[in-house]
């Protein structure tokens, strides 16, 4: 089976959570014995890409890979066209969106890994109004060809499944579940330049509105205020979610632009990870933390419910009473044996993605 992947996530933000996954599509694409893998992606022109994948003649910066003109110009002038001389049987894109513009050629079928539909669902952060309203409406066009143009549709979760049935309830016989592959760490841990507190909480992801982190900040001062025994927070990904007054707080660190290394040793000295999100369509700093030892405490109401062990605490996104109680009963709890964490990681490792991985692909024979 001749197979095309959609390699623009992996060239232009390899580290994101949506690049790995793309990565990891690869590597389960090149290590099945039945399939033909050729990449299709973008970049400038001395770029390394240009020597293993399909790419247009023209050139894209880095930086502009998701620009709406650069997408467009991308799935409607070069794809069509690529796909076709390169004889694809099945198209794979991952970035919730990217399917090829056009008539779809007989015998191709298109797959979409569809992460989340937070784009159409809550307000993002995207620095003006007017900017908001142009995204929101390219968004839901764009996702909304995906998904009526997809053959399958792969949801890393099943709350992501019922959302796109939810937005979307032709594409219900489409949608299939194949949760994201998390790898742990392959750096081995590395202290950062300027040591950690002693003793600290840890929150991974701090930009979109939905990680929630105000929300949490204040939560968290209250606990300070009331239990003496509530460690530090560290947050990473920077504070500029915070009021430039709250970023000064005693006990806040802010933490940005650390390499795997360093965030494994991070993960590894928390007492615990936050995940306050009201909004994850997988929770990959979770099944991270995990991975590592770390216990962990969510937020109901999403992805992080599945991704979540049955007996970790768990608080509403809304109710900072309720919350600020549970940080107490936390800040004097006792460790907790990190075998059941990992081994509750493992759902989400290599060996466990590669299998509902070759199900799937075998439905698309």
């Amino acid at each position: 089976m001749r197979v095309g992947l959609d390699y623009r996530p992996a060239t232009g933000f390899p580290n994101s959570g949506i690049g790995r996954q793309n990565i990891a599509l690869e590597e389960a694409f090149r290590a099945h014995s039945d399939v033909q893998l050729q990449l299709f992606s973008v970049g400038p022109y001395d770029h390394a890409i240009r020597r293993i994948a399909h790419c247009p003649a023209w050139a894209t910066p880095l930086n502009g890979i998701h620009r709406l003109p650069e997408r467009l110009r991308f799935e409607a002038q070069f794809l069509p066209g690529a796909l076709r001389e390169a004889e694809i049987e099945v198209y794979v894109a991952n970035m919730n969106m990217g399917l090829p513009i056009g008539h779809k050629p007989t015998g191709m079928r298109y797959v979409l890994q569809l992460h989340d539909l937070f784009q159409l669902t809550i307000k993002n952060n995207h620095g003006s109004t007017l900017k908001a309203m142009i995204y929101g409406l390219t968004d839901r066009l764009s996702i909304g060809h995906s998904v009526r143009a997809a053959d399958r549709i792969w949801a890393p979760s099943q709350f992501t499944a019922d959302e796109t049935v939810r937005l979307f309830p032709h594409a219900r016989s489409k949608i299939r579940v194949m949760p994201h592959v998390v790898e742990g760490f392959r750096a081995a841990p590395v202290e950062l330049d300027t040591p950690l507190p002693e003793r600290f909480w840890l929150c991974v992801g701090t930009r979109e509105p939905r990680k929630n982190i105000p929300f949490f900040f204040d939560a968290w001062q209250i606990a300070r205020r009331q239990f003496p025994r509530t460690p530090d927070l560290v947050l990473i990904g920077g504070s500029d979610c915070l009021q430039p007054a709250q970023r000064e707080t005693p006990g806040l660190h802010a933490i940005s632009g650390i390499s795997d290394g360093q965030l494994h040793h991070v993960y590894q000295q928390a007492l615990r990870l936050w995940q306050p999100s009201y909004g994850e369509g997988f929770g990959l700093p979770v099944v991270e933390a995990l991975s590592a030892g770390t216990p962990v405490a969510v937020a109901t109401g999403s992805s992080l419910d599945e991704v979540t062990p049955h007996d970790s605490p768990r608080f509403s996104p809304t109710d900072l009473a309720a919350l600020v109680r549970l940080m107490g009963v936390l800040s004097t709890a006792e460790p907790e044996h990190c075998a059941p964490l990992k081994a509750w990681a493992d759902n989400y490792s290599v060996a466990a993605f590669r299998r509902r991985f070759n199900e799937m692909v075998e439905e698309l024979r």
